[in-house]
């Protein structure tokens, strides 16, 4: 094993803060990898962790290898994907993670036309709600819905959030339909909210096509992690919910859902679909894969093909 994947080794364990972690990674097991840290300190000649039962913490030494070992593989890293900006088409292996309704919605479908037209293309999906760590887990792209975060990683947005505002038949006959923000904040709701993320504020405009708007706190009497249960939830009138149009998977008419309150403006709340980078310079495999997502999803966005005269309302 050479010295830079030995190098790439140490950085992971420190990193992850686990070399349980860091060999999960990579697909190896604790004492593999301890014995290749081993080999690094004595090709160096210096110790690089201390080491205890439970846990490890970095020398003076390893603290000044750790810096310019994160130069070295940054470089080298920025090499490869110059090399692999000038291939004719894309092969290797790119590695995604996803919030786990788009990855199976949308990215699935595009995954098989992608393999199919480049064969020589790997890609290993990870589907998670919760965000990952871009960089200390390896990802070469990965796909976010929301509010774009300050970072030092480089963002596309692929298309904006759109929402409708929902309730099955059933619920309407029971509690009338809202007429107005104030009617429609004192129904009970059903609230997507996981463990990054709560959808429970509606911002709209008081009156209908008005520019004036307010925040209504939405009466979340049942939370839920899961979209295919939320939308299962409010299609048996357990309460009305404000949905992202990406996470219908059939139109709101099959679902029996009924748009409500649509001659009022609904702000998208700043949020949209990005592909995040870990750096600015793409390889040609990462940059066809997402002009693949783009292409796919269009513009306007299929997903407001689930509300008909989506266009026109809201507005």
């Amino acid at each position: 094993m050479s010295i830079t994947h030995q190098l790439a080794l140490f950085i992971d364990v420190v990193q992850q803060g686990s070399f349980t972690k860091a060999a999960a990674l990579h697909d190896m097991d604790n004492s593999s990898l301890s014995k290749k840290i081993k080999q690094l300190e004595a090709k160096l000649g210096v110790q690089l962790l201390n080491r205890s039962t439970r846990s490890f913490a970095l020398t003076p030494a390893g603290e000044e290898i750790l810096a310019q070992a994160h130069i070295l593989v940054d470089t080298l890293g920025q090499i490869n994907s110059i090399a692999d900006s000038y291939q004719s088409q894309p092969k290797g292996i790119l590695r995604i993670t996803s919030p786990v309704y788009f990855g199976q919605l949308y990215l699935q479908p595009i995954i098989t036309q992608f393999m199919q037209r480049y064969p020589e293309v790997q890609i290993s999906l990870i589907l998670d709600d919760k965000k990952a760590d871009i960089i200390g887990d390896h990802f070469d792209l990965a796909f976010r819905m929301g509010k774009l975060a300050d970072s030092n990683l480089i963002a596309k947005k692929i298309a904006d959030t759109h929402f409708a505002i929902v309730a099955s038949q059933q619920f309407i006959e029971q509690h009338g339909e809202p007429k107005t923000p104030d009617e429609l904040a004192a129904l009970p709701a059903v609230v997507y909210s996981n463990s990054d993320f709560t959808l429970d504020l509606l911002r709209i405009s008081e009156q209908p096509h008005g520019d004036i708007f307010k925040n209504y706190r939405m009466r979340g009497k049942l939370r839920m992690s899961d979209v295919n249960a939320l939308v299962s939830a409010v299609s048996d009138g357990l309460g009305y919910t404000m949905l992202d149009l990406s996470n219908l998977y059939q139109s709101a008419d099959e679902l029996g859902l009924v748009p409500l309150l649509t001659d009022h403006v609904l702000s998208n709340l700043d949020r949209a679909i990005y592909a995040i980078y870990p750096h600015r310079k793409q390889t040609l495999l990462v940059k066809e894969f997402v002009n693949a997502v783009v292409d796919y999803i269009g513009t306007p966005p299929l997903w407001e093909r689930h509300v008909d005269n989506y266009g026109q309302l809201y507005r």
